[in-house]
């Protein structure tokens, strides 16, 4: 493997992705983008033939059917994206990790908690970076957000999405509601205390709709809905802080602030028309769009990864954090089993019975 370069070195850095489907075609279409700083796009990995051969006369790179046959090929590879499905993150980032490459690991870390502590003690060991990839955190939007958040007291989050057949090796809480579960964590800074969920299958045999309460021991509370079976595309994440409402639209990579201040009088504002709503021009409300830095999530994900991979600082996501994401989603998880058996919902779970 080639030595890292140091964040001031011109170094080049050789990257790979495992996974050429819609994720692993994302990173690679945004590592190719990188040649102006120093990343040279190696080698793709992917078992599929003609998606293999589709890939490899697109970025003229050599594309391996397994992670041995590219570290036999002595890349010198410095770091590589996994975009497996789920259930092959551990297999495949544990062999990079042991062969001394840094990994980006897509949501969520691995298939399960022990697989997700097995990957951190690999990394630590062999002192690799392994970065998670909740993309969220990349959002313009989350990050100016964060910068700015003082006591989220209650979030409402809605992740809708029309039905695809990607992703459904994993229920709708790994595939679309890690990304709250992510933020929300990262917002409330506060343990779990208690969660409770409900969840069904509609039109694949995993759950694709689900709803979720999360109180915090901070006595912060959380409502998430995810939806993959929706009629409507929806990403949106709203919060309450004393005195402020904030709501982020992912999509757009805005938001919106209104704050509520020593002036305002209910009396007032519904003499001026407010019982329809908040309304700007309300004396006492005040309403911004905060300041957003453009750019796109993938991109500035990947940036802050191998601005990692060269310095060798822990990057913005860390694995730990995924791994905090991946419990909660497993106690979801748990939480809707429990709900379905409590609610016989066994014909939802198995139409034939």
């Amino acid at each position: 493997m080639a030595s890292p370069g140091n964040i001031s070195s011109p170094s080049p850095l050789r990257v790979a992705v495992a996974g050429t489907g819609a994720f692993g075609r994302n990173h690679l279409r945004v590592y190719s983008e990188l040649a102006d700083q120093g990343v040279i796009l190696a080698a793709a990995i992917e078992p599929v033939s003609s998606r293999a051969a589709e890939i490899a006369e697109k970025y003229r790179i050599p594309v391996f059917d397994s992670v041995d046959a590219a570290l036999r090929a002595d890349l010198c590879l410095d770091a590589a994206s996994v975009a497996v499905p789920t259930v092959f993150h551990h297999a495949v980032a544990s062999q990079l990790l042991a062969a001394g490459v840094d990994c980006l690991v897509e949501k969520p870390i691995a298939a399960s908690l022990s697989e997700a502590d097995d990957l951190i003690a690999l990394a630590d060991r062999h002192a690799r970076i392994l970065q998670p990839g909740h993309l969220e955190r990349f959002n313009p939007a989350v990050v100016a957000m964060e910068a700015q958040r003082k006591r989220p007291m209650f979030f409402e989050a809605h992740r809708l999405s029309i039905f695809t057949p990607r992703a459904l090796d994993v229920d709708v809480v790994l595939d679309l509601m890690i990304h709250d579960l992510d933020v929300v964590l990262t917002f409330a800074a506060s343990p779990v205390r208690e969660v409770r969920a409900v969840g069904l299958p509609i039109l694949s045999p995993k759950v694709d709709i689900a709803n979720v309460r999360v109180e915090f021991d901070s006595g912060c509370v959380a409502n998430f809905t995810a939806s993959r079976v929706s009629t409507e595309r929806v990403r949106k994440l709203r919060y309450f802080e004393p005195r402020q409402y904030v709501s982020i639209d992912y999509a757009r990579r805005d938001a919106l602030v209104i704050r509520v201040d020593q002036s305002f009088d209910l009396a007032s504002a519904m003499a001026a028309g407010a019982a329809g709503g908040f309304q700007e021009g309300l004396p006492g409300l005040e309403f911004t769009k905060p300041a957003i830095i453009p750019g796109e999530p993938l991109r500035l994900e990947l940036e802050c990864f191998l601005s990692a991979v060269r310095s060798r600082v822990q990057p913005r996501v860390t694995a730990r954090q995924g791994r905090a994401a991946l419990a909660l989603a497993l106690e979801i998880q748990q939480q809707m089993e429990i709900h379905a058996e409590r609610a016989g919902l066994a014909t939802f779970f198995n139409p034939s019975s």
